[in-house]
């Protein structure tokens, strides 16, 4: 990029094509980023007379042509902070453990549990460098935008949650879900970690902006159905829901745009690596 762009969103392929076409501004270009970890996905650029950002799609932007467990989180959040990147906001589309949540409903969550097990956690392996507090794994600032734009929507939200992600790729099993329940969540995906950690070792604020996409693995009875998204469990009234949902994003995430326009950081996310500096160990 030219010049730096401080706020990206992370996506899927749908999001993207959604931003595409929905006025957020003309595409004013698109490039892979190379870093030490290995070149980015593609990152587009968005121009408007408000406001410039970036978007990149974790998976694929025609399909869904790279699970969550072989991203390569390092070099994408590498490359944003390349691009001058402050603020991301991470859209996903979980599955729901908590019946207090149903399909199409938007949530903000507040805390993570990190269930991976092959992937690269940490830009500074092998180091003494990384021991940094998770108090608030997600940056309440953006999140309190978040909160604004979804009360004015009058739209089924949920405030708090807590976010469990799996290695997959396959789905995870009644057990662990059952398992996943004891340990306090309410949702499950496999898009947040290693991600929200890696911003926060770059001092980057970064919440996740979730709409539900169906009830997990014996959460609620579903019969296999071969060939259907998800194997059938999601029905076709919450298919129905969830596909509204999705065309909301646009208007929402244009919002939050609005509510974080001018805002300086106030959060602790830009300080996340102080003791490091303060030592020498980091510019």
């Amino acid at each position: 990029m030219t010049e730096p762009v401080p706020i990206a969103v992370l996506g899927g392929s749908g999001a993207y094509h959604l931003l595409a076409g929905q006025a957020l501004g003309r595409e004013k270009g698109c490039e892979v980023v190379n870093t030490p970890y290995g070149p980015s996905a593609p990152i587009h650029h968005f121009s408007s007379e408000r406001r410039d950002f970036l978007f990149l799609s974790r998976h694929g932007e025609t399909d869904y042509s790279l699970t969550a467990s072989f991203v390569n989180y390092r070099a994408n959040i590498h490359a944003l902070k390349q691009c001058g990147v402050e603020r991301i906001i991470s859209w996903s589309g979980p599955g729901i453990i908590n019946t207090a949540f149903k399909p199409g409903d938007f949530v903000v969550p507040h805390d993570i549990i990190d269930e991976t097990r092959n992937r690269e956690t940490t830009f500074f392996k092998d180091t003494g460098i990384g021991f940094i507090r998770m108090n608030q794994p997600f940056c309440p600032q953006i999140a309190s935008a978040l909160h604004d734009t979804l009360h004015l929507s009058g739209l089924p939200h949920h405030e708090q949650a807590v976010y469990a992600c799996t290695e997959g790729p396959r789905l995870e099993t009644p057990a662990e879900i059952r398992k996943l329940r004891i340990l306090g969540a309410d949702l499950v995906g496999m898009t947040l970690a290693p991600e929200a950690f890696l911003a926060r070792e770059m001092e980057m604020c970064y919440t996740p902006f979730c709409y539900l996409t169906n009830y997990a693995e014996g959460v609620k009875p579903r019969e296999f159905k071969k060939g259907e998204l998800f194997e059938g469990m999601q029905t076709e009234e919450e298919r129905k829901q969830v596909t509204a949902a999705i065309q909301k994003f646009p208007q929402l995430i244009n919002s939050v745009f609005e509510n974080l326009q001018g805002v300086q950081r106030t959060c602790d996310c830009p300080e996340a690596m102080r003791r490091y500096k303060d030592k020498g160990m980091l510019p």
